[in-house]
């Protein structure tokens, strides 16, 4: 049976970030995920998810400059020793939360730097984070990302990060299977899953309706099959909500949108 993770930066954005935590628990959610949780210390969200009940199953290490339009600094040459710093925060995140998996986004491609130089420094930083994370029991994600919505973010494809997680190396490196973004560039969802799931080098799933990003039931994709299909493979890892509400930031929009999650929680 499908397990699903409320991702709180996308859903609940009617009410304040803490607040997130009890409309998920309220709405039947075990578990939830969110982009970045360095605005608030450990300490604070572990109490959250303690008084609700809930599990932390994702964020991501920080990701050099947000608000000046960095998505992450892994595949950055020149920044290794930032990147280190964020790495050992967000173990200690992990740790404070009981979070298993760290997604380490890899960044947008540098101009006028050697693509070879890019992919190596990419390389060596996630075989960084891995070592780090390895002794805490931590996975780390690689994630695709589609170029509509990220242009120039290094990651765009299925079979690219798998061949990143080879070359890699690490048995705790795994690729985070967003089928919104898989869905985007590739398509062919149902064949990618049978493709890649069975290696065991897939960490995590995330959905969204293609395109608008609304609902999974809004939109071109039949969930049901998928959901049905990793269960016949079977998945029994978590599938995160990375969703933008159709109702936007109206009162009640999220839970008022989770008619297609009802039979999946009964």
């Amino acid at each position: 049976m499908p397990r699903f993770a409320a991702n709180l930066s996308m859903l609940y954005n009617d009410v304040d970030f803490l607040d997130r935590f009890a409309a998920a628990a309220r709405d039947g959610f075990k578990a939830v995920e969110y982009l970045f949780p360095y605005a608030y210390t450990p300490e604070q969200l572990a109490a959250l998810l303690r008084q609700h009940g809930l599990q932390q199953v994702l964020f991501n290490a920080p990701p050099g400059d947000w608000d000046a339009g960095e998505r992450g600094i892994a595949c950055l040459p020149g920044r290794e020793a930032e990147f280190r710093e964020g790495i050992a925060r967000a173990i200690t995140y992990a740790q404070a939360l009981q979070c298993r998996r760290i997604h380490v986004m890899a960044g947008l491609v540098p101009q006028d730097v050697d693509p070879a130089t890019v992919r190596a420094t990419y390389v060596a930083n996630v075989r960084y984070a891995a070592e780090q994370a390895a002794a805490h029991g931590i996975q780390i994600l690689l994630e695709p990302i589609n170029g509509r919505d990220m242009p120039g973010f290094f990651l765009s494809r299925q079979d690219q990060a798998h061949a990143l997680v080879a070359e890699i190396g690490a048995t705790n490196v795994k690729v985070q299977m967003d089928l919104y973004h898989c869905q985007i560039v590739e398509g062919d969802l149902a064949m990618k899953i049978r493709q890649y799931l069975p290696t065991g080098n897939v960490g995590h799933f995330q959905i969204a309706g293609v395109p608008e990003r609304h609902e999974p039931d809004v939109g071109e994709l039949n969930y049901p099959y998928l959901f049905q299909l990793l269960d016949t493979l079977g998945y029994d890892g978590w599938i995160g909500c990375e969703y933008k509400p159709a109702r936007g930031a109206a009162p009640h929009a999220t839970r008022d949108g989770l008619g297609w999650l009802q039979p999946w929680l009964a």
